[in-house]
């Protein structure tokens, strides 16, 4: 009977009242889906009167069984229902006894009678991993992938005499992704939506509203189940159908070929769409072409001339190994434990012998798989070893390539010990003796996971600007590194671990990355202030310290990013469901200035990562150092492969390449407005890819007579000052209100001629170097100019003399609207000072506003309504008011007009990584 609709039912975990109408249900299958489905439907308030599954195996219930046993609802284990093709009496009895409304049938193995399909008053339904009638039968999801169909799904159905063949209750649908396999098609997809829709159907049933639709004869297949030796592969196909052959047999029961006399099994298929790397040929019987050893793993090719890759091999014995590994010669050595090891080794036995309850003692040779233990307990394995052995990480593959006790207790203690890492780094360094430590810098290029040379083998000297001297040369990339930088990082969004990690393990290795870069932060502020002249404590808390806080924040980030549901008009009688998903770009270039050069990297690769990109980084190529060492730091953080490439050298090499690449798909800049111009004509022409420009700046600074003229006198200073001035939100243009401007120069003035400057690793330095000679330069003919023009020199102007790039911090006034200081940004420590009349608010802000730049500005008053004013009216991406240089990670930052578009930090900063998909499906 239905339960009347005002009885309440009491849903606990959440303690909601509902007032639906719940059935009595017969759950009829097995295994972890059947266990969902009956734990979701008793949290929905329907009644389970009974269980029926299978016998226990090897000593061991199935889950669903033990799920319901535990909640005491009657079980029946029954090895068949039938004999001979009639029911068996005393099953049929049972089941009967139970008295159930309806009977769900989540998954099951078993043949079930029509008289037991029938018996309910409102029958029986089936959930079928297909879109019926496609793929009618056993081994749907195989033959889903096998058959190349570019949609997954299930249905949930009326039962009838056929087979597969009843009415459509329900369907949901998915998009298959070009390296799914079985597993990861039904774990992102079949396994959580197939739980919610059966509990679905049964309260569709419940309340009355249950369609009954019959399938299509249109579209109809049938297959049978795939076994071992029928899963064979044949050659002289097509790449995309060897990879889907391959890919729909895996893990069960595994497409294989014959290789030197034996049957071995593929694993991991992924199409290949970079170059073929290079390898070691391995013939294989019935392929025209051999296959390839590469360290990618094993390439195989179709007849169309494209190839795939796979990653492990199985053979006869059931041993599995990674393919890049079938010529490597001899066993690994056994290896003797530790007595900490031994601990660890005790602790997996137990859980051992807990998942394998069936076998009395765990022996070295117990094998984990012919002890009868499935996928599900391979998972179970693996997050019960990360959780009782302090956090230890495995893979699944690490079980299917280890099966036997021993075996897997050495593979866990080289995992342990580091010894099972894919390639060990190999980093060639220049070290150098100096702040009280030795730094060690990586000078090559770093692309797919290696320190390499230059392909050409080409170098330049990199300068330490404090005395001129040459600290190191470094790697000159040349077009074809470039090339295979993108081609590595294109192949690590597309193929590589990176692209099938969930976002949480992502934002874990940012964790661990900026965990590295806090422990090693007082060597990259070290290499900061030879590289580039920042003051040492400077480059400690702000360099490096507002990267190691963005890594973090952005880490944060990447379980977070969600799309949302939106509601349109349905299309009657059916209904719509329109929902957005936000998606990473793919393989993306960061080109950052010198001016900054980790925190520049910062905030444009966190956010780039955190969306699920890939990157290339092409450093400023005076300022190269702190880059090549956050890349080792990638390295033990643990980032795959391919993920983060730095390519050091010119701009108008490689920067130009980068921007003109086809398989970049999102370019992300700093630096001036007119390079920024020229990248942005180089995206567009060549894919139109995505584009964020953070450019020049001539930020105006406000200073009203009404100020805490202390405060704006040390902010104002700041706000030019900061960094030497080499700050892109630095104030270019002061305008001071006339009643106290005299004051305010005088106070300047003053305070610059206690400005110590020096060796920027003195800590007692508050003024380093400029950053490269070149530089210098520009800036002292830039104060030469504003001498022409009539402006008034008040202090310095001219070059230290001492060896180094060293300037004096400067100030000028009576600077005129039209003068090229007014105008024309310095990056430099130039303070530009222009009178304004007394209460003339909008004149000034007349004045602030005449520039094509727009990133920053400034006002200093304590009048609020005049500060909320003004802020209102400048035209800048940021406003500071009575502070100034106040940048936050969560805070976005971007210019307008000529100084850009687009945002570092903040939230804002994702969606410059990210693209949006619209889903709208019918039902």
């Amino acid at each position: 009977m239905r339960w009347p609709g005002s009885q309440a039912l009491r849903h606990f975990s959440t303690g909601q009242v509902y007032f639906k109408n719940k059935l009595k249900l017969a759950l009829i299958g097995q295994s972890l889906f059947g266990k969902e489905v009956y734990s979701h439907l008793q949290k929905e308030g329907h009644r389970v009167v009974g269980v029926f599954t299978v016998p226990d195996k090897d000593g061991k219930a199935d889950p669903l069984a033990l799920a319901a046993e535990k909640d005491g609802t009657p079980v029946f284990k029954f090895p068949r229902w039938r004999v001979k093709g009639k029911t068996i009496k005393e099953v049929a009895e049972a089941y009967h006894s139970v008295g159930a409304e309806l009977n769900v049938l989540p998954f099951c193995t078993q043949f079930i009678p029509m008289d037991v399909i029938d018996s309910p008053k409102h029958g029986s339904i089936i959930y079928h991993p297909s879109l019926l009638p496609r793929h009618r039968g056993a081994s749907a999801i195989n033959w889903t992938l096998i058959s190349g169909d570019k949609q997954a799904g299930f249905s949930v159905f009326w039962a009838d005499d056929g087979l597969d063949t009843g009415p459509i209750l329900l369907q949901r649908a998915c998009d298959v992704k070009p390296n799914d396999t079985v597993d990861a098609l039904y774990n992102r997809f079949l396994f959580p939506e197939g739980i919610k829709a059966m509990v679905e159907a049964v309260q569709l049933i419940a309340d009355g509203k249950a369609p009954r639709v019959p399938q299509p004869e249109e579209g109809v297949t049938y297959e049978g189940i795939q076994r071992k030796e029928n899963a064979k592969i044949s050659w002289d196909q097509p790449a995309e159908v060897l990879h889907n052959w391959i890919r729909g047999h895996d893990k069960v029961p595994g497409a294989w070929a014959e290789i030197n006399g034996q049957m071995v099994t593929f694993y991991g298929s992924s199409l290949l769409t970079s170059s073929v790397p290079a390898g070691e040929p391995l013939d294989i019987r019935g392929s025209e072409k051999p296959g390839l050893v590469t360290k990618n793993g094993l390439v195989l090719f179709g007849n169309d001339g494209k190839a795939l890759v796979v990653r492990n091999l199985q053979f006869e014995d059931g041993k599995m190994i990674p393919a890049s590994q079938y010529f490597s010669s001899g066993e690994t050595s056994v290896v003797e434990l530790t007595a900490e090891e031994m601990k660890v080794a005790e602790t997996i036995k137990v859980i051992w012998a807990r998942i394998l309850s069936n076998v009395p003692v765990i022996e070295d040779s117990t094998d984990f798989f012919k002890s009868g233990a499935s996928s599900m307990d391979v998972v179970r394995l693996v997050e019960e070893i990360r959780q009782k052995c302090g956090g230890l990480q495995l893979q699944n593959e690490d079980v299917y390539m280890a099966t036997k006790f021993e075996d897997f207790i050495q593979k866990v203690v080289r995992n342990l010990r580091g010894e099972d890492e894919e390639v060990e780094l190999v980093v060639d360094y220049v070290s150098k003796k100096v702040n009280e430590m030795t730094v060690n810098m990586p000078y090559q290029c770093f692309i797919n996971g290696q320190f390499v040379d230059a392909e050409d083998g080409e170098t330049y000297d990199t300068v330490n600007p404090t005395d001129g001297s040459t600290i190191c040369r470094v790697s000159y990339a040349s077009l074809a590194d470039v090339d295979k930088a993108v081609a590595a990082a294109k192949d690590a969004f597309e193929n590589g671990e990176w692209g099938r990690m969930n976002a949480r393990e992502r934002g874990r290795l940012m964790y661990r990355l900026a965990d590295l870069m806090e422990e090693n932060q007082e060597e990259l502020a070290t290499i900061e202030a030879l590289d580039s002249g920042a003051v040492y404590t400077l480059a400690l808390k702000t360099h490096i310290g507002m990267s190691v806080q963005t890594f973090r924040y952005f880490a944060g980030w990447c379980d977070k990013i969600q799309g949302s549901t939106i509601p349109i008009n349905q299309a009657r009688p059916n209904h719509n469901l329109t929902f957005t998903k936000k998606e990473p770009l793919g393989a993306c270039a960061i080109i950052i200035p010198w001016n900054y050069p980790l925190m520049m990297l910062a905030w444009k690769s966190a956010a780039c990562l955190a969306a699920g990109n890939t990157l290339v980084l092409k450093p400023a190529q005076v300022t190269p150092l702190t880059a090549l060492k956050f890349a080792e730091l990638t390295v033990r953080a643990g980032f795959p492969k391919g993920v983060i490439n730095i390519v050091p050298g010119s701009g108008g090499i490689a920067g130009q390449r980068l921007s003109q690449h086809p398989d970049i798909r999102k370019l992300g800049f700093t630096g001036s407005t007119s390079v920024g111009k020229q990248i942005m004509s180089s995206c567009a022409v060549s894919n139109l890819k995505k584009v964020s420009l953070e450019l020049g700046g001539k930020s105006p600074l406000i200073i009203f007579n009404d100020c805490e003229l202390d405060k704006a006198v040390r902010m104002g200073m700041g706000a030019v000052f900061f960094n030497k001035g080499e700050n892109c939100i630095a104030a270019g243009r002061l305008f001071v209100e006339e009643s106290i401007h005299d004051e305010f120069v005088t106070r300047v003035v003053e305070e610059i001629k206690k400005m110590k400057i020096g060796d920027p690793l003195d800590r007692s330095t508050d003024h380093g170097p400029q950053n490269h000679k070149a530089h210098l330069e520009k800036l002292l003919q830039y104060c030469e100019t504003g001498v022409k023009e009539g402006a008034t020199l008040v202090y310095g102007g001219r070059r230290v003399q001492r060896s180094g790039f060293f300037m004096e911090p400067t100030v000028f006034t009576d600077v005129e609207d039209h003068m090229y200081l007014a105008k024309e940004e310095s990056f430099g420590p130039i303070m530009v000072i222009s009178k304004f009349p007394n209460g003339d608010i909008d004149g000034v802000l007349r004045r602030a506003n005449n520039t094509e730049y727009g990133l920053a500005s400034g006002v200093f008053t304590r009048d609020i309504n005049k500060a909320m004013y003004v802020s209102d009216k400048l035209e800048a991406g940021t406003v500071f008011i009575n502070t100034y240089n106040k940048t936050d990670v969560a805070a976005p930052f971007g210019g307008v007009k000529q100084s850009g578009f687009g945002k570092d930090l903040g939230e804002e900063a994702l969606n410059e990584y990210l693209k949006t998909k619209t889903v709208t499906l019918e039902y």
